[in-house]
């Protein structure tokens, strides 16, 4: 049996719903499982971030998990099967392969996205705007590029870069006059502009947006426990001016380490 460990898995899940298996597995439902869903992909792209290939291969696991829970909760539902989606993926790949399991002639990566994006609209005729099929659990970053992208795809862009500085800076203008005016709502309306602007810009460059802002929270949280560490009181009794040179001596520790650190491993 080729995939012998994976039918068992299989197996083993189907086990666990079962009337005779785990109490808590057999109350599980599609809502119940969902944070679990988000949490295992998050642990996995932490496990692809720190190039980990056995906290990798555990992770992409809890993510199987999942998948073979919500198919085995959709079986005894009469839903579909483990066996539907796999063939449902199956079909899409090879419909959105041409140059693979086809005919036809795609020489580039982005040759073969634009086929792909044109092979998907082809089968998802039921939707009219270019919005349709976005997802509203993703985090909303995510969103704003996806939105930002589709946009632009039907020719909703701005002129030169230098426009999109000019509407970046307005909507800080605006945030500004709402502030001034002490409404709350107008605010976070204009705040939100500014972050759906600043996404605009990191494409325009091509930067995802959320790995950029990703590596700033990791870089920022490291520099933290690096003043954590440099402090010679606590920190809450620091004054701003103490604050911004200890920030200053963590930047500057942060950098020699990592020059040591090359230096020797080179």
């Amino acid at each position: 049996m080729k995939y012998k460990e994976l039918e068992e898995l299989i197996e083993v899940v189907a086990k666990l719903r079962a009337p005779d298996g785990c109490p808590w597995d057999r109350e599980q439902t599609h809502e119940t499982l969902r944070p679990n869903m988000l949490e295992e992909a998050y642990e996995a792209v932490d496990a692809i971030d720190d190039k980990d290939m056995k906290h990798l291969r555990e992770e992409l696991g809890d993510v199987l998990l999942q998948v073979l829970l919500h198919s085995q909760i959709a079986k005894e539902e009469n839903a579909f099967d483990i066996e539907d989606v796999a063939k449902e993926l199956k079909e899409k790949l090879i419909h959105r392969h041409p140059h693979v399991f086809g005919t036809a002639k795609i020489n580039t990566a982005d040759d073969v996205k634009k086929e792909w994006d044109k092979l998907k609209a082809e089968e998802k005729t039921d939707r009219v705007s270019a919005m349709d099929g976005l997802s509203r659990s993703q985090a909303a970053l995510i969103a704003a590029q996806k939105i930002s992208k589709r946009a632009v795809k039907q020719g909703f862009e701005w002129d030169c870069e230098d426009t999109l500085y000019e509407c970046i800076m307005s909507e800080f203008d605006e945030f500004k006059q709402a502030k001034n005016e002490g409404d709350k709502t107008h605010m976070e309306d204009e705040f939100g502009d500014i972050l759906f602007a600043t996404v605009n810009l990191a494409r325009w460059n091509k930067i995802d947006a959320e790995q950029a802002l990703l590596k700033a929270n990791k870089k920022f949280e490291k520099r933290f426990r690096k003043m954590e560490e440099l402090a010679t009181k606590p920190l809450t009794e620091y004054s701003f001016e103490e604050y911004d040179k200890l920030w200053k001596q963590a930047k500057l520790a942060i950098k020699e380490e990592y020059e040591r650190y090359t230096k020797h491993s080179g």
